[in-house]
């Protein structure tokens, strides 16, 4: 009988949830890692593409506007920083004030994708794009920096689309109650993920943009 008892009292729900913050933390580390390695591949394209073509490379970064690519690192540092802040404001109970930050990272993303658009813009206006009729006939060195540069600058801003769904998700938990003060991780990963795409762009930026 007491053996049952303690059967039937070990098999009880006890209402509580388990959670393994640790382990949510390190399974966002590795899939970082595998984006590192992506994005890893193609910087290292990219630079044995440079050293072959160093002055067709030095053109391609001379007609690219180092305004607007010193603007959305600026908007990009700033949006880490709002989505640092959030993870600070939920850790304090304030729950209004992480939404507002998340929004404003959210909208800090937006920016940048709006600045990206009109920079492809004036290239595509100009008919440089992959497959023109224009880009046949620049040199190889050209076409190939150009194809870095659609292809790279791309996949980052997908990356930013994503991030920005992720918050925007994370978010609608914190609305939800769902993320608060005690239960934090998914802020904590979404930021996670978010800075990553902020130093990808940090090493994209002069490898484009700066290096001549």
């Amino acid at each position: 009988m007491r053996l049952a008892r303690g059967l039937r009292h070990v098999s009880e729900p006890t209402g509580q949830v388990h959670s393994d913050a640790v382990g949510s933390r390190i399974g966002m580390w590795l899939f970082l890692l595998t984006e590192l390695l992506l994005f890893g591949g193609l910087f290292l394209l990219y630079s044995v593409y440079r050293a072959k073509n160093p002055q067709a490379f030095h053109q391609g970064a001379s007609h690219l506007s180092v305004f607007m690519g010193t603007l959305n690192t600026l908007v990009l540092l700033t949006s880490s920083l709002t989505a640092a802040c959030s993870i600070t404001a939920i850790r304090r109970r304030n729950t209004a004030g992480g939404v507002l930050l998340l929004m404003a990272t959210i909208l800090l993303a937006l920016v940048f994708l709006i600045n990206k658009y009109f920079e492809w813009g004036e290239k595509i206006g100009h008919g440089i794009y992959p497959g023109s009729a224009h880009m046949t006939e620049l040199p190889g060195g050209a076409q190939i920096f150009y194809a870095l540069y659609y292809a790279m600058t791309g996949l980052h801003g997908l990356h930013v689309i994503i991030g920005m769904a992720v918050l925007g998700f994370v978010m609608d938990r914190i609305l939800r109650g769902a993320v608060h003060g005690k239960k934090y991780i998914w802020l904590e990963n979404g930021a996670l993920y978010w800075h990553l795409v902020d130093v990808i762009w940090i090493y994209l930026f002069p490898l484009f943009y700066l290096i001549t």
